[in-house]
């Protein structure tokens, strides 16, 4: 671990200078210098002071960055096949995540499940086919290369009543509810 560059990086990201963190320490913006170029190394005591000036426990400052991974295969997919319709999670574990993509395939004739009210926001994207987005009185008609983004504060689902062949929409929501 390169105890310097993680204490610069730190700094950085609270937008402090060197003479601003001294200051906060009561360190002197030359041995600062040092700790970041990694001339010197702190004491416990002195690292704990230089945390806490920049608002990170000890125990998250040597906590290690997991490798998360970026790129998924089909193989890590989740599928739950349903009579009228197949969700595809194609980002596993979303649900810890800020938005939760997924790729639902309608059969035709086929209605989604219902989503009910709630906080966040909706994205979606007709990769294949046509479907209708119904929006409490309201049928939004939609087909390949069309998207809809909408508030959460109304109750919705999509239906694939008017073509013979399967629908499908990339769908994202922000917080995860699938």
């Amino acid at each position: 671990m390169d105890i310097g560059q993680k204490i610069r990086r730190y700094r950085k990201q609270n937008s402090l200078t060197l003479e601003e963190l001294a200051s906060r320490t009561e360190l002197t913006k030359g041995f600062l210098s040092q700790l970041e170029n990694d001339l010197t190394s702190p004491s416990i005591a002195t690292l704990a002071d230089i945390t806490e000036a920049l608002g990170v426990s000890l125990e998250q400052f040597f906590a290690t960055d997991k490798d998360e991974q970026i790129v998924f295969k089909q193989n890590d997919f989740f599928i739950d096949e349903q009579e009228e319709y197949t969700i595809h999670w194609i980002v596993p574990n979303a649900q810890k995540n800020e938005m939760e993509p997924i790729l639902i395939e309608l059969l035709p004739q086929g209605t989604s499940f219902e989503i009910n009210e709630h906080s966040g926001e909706e994205f979606g994207y007709v990769v294949k086919g046509r479907v209708a987005l119904h929006l409490e009185n309201h049928v939004l008609q939609l087909k390949k290369g069309e998207t809809f983004y909408l508030k959460g504060n109304v109750a919705h689902k999509m239906t694939n009543n008017h073509s013979s062949q399967i629908a499908q929409v990339l769908w994202v929501s922000t917080p995860p509810i699938f």
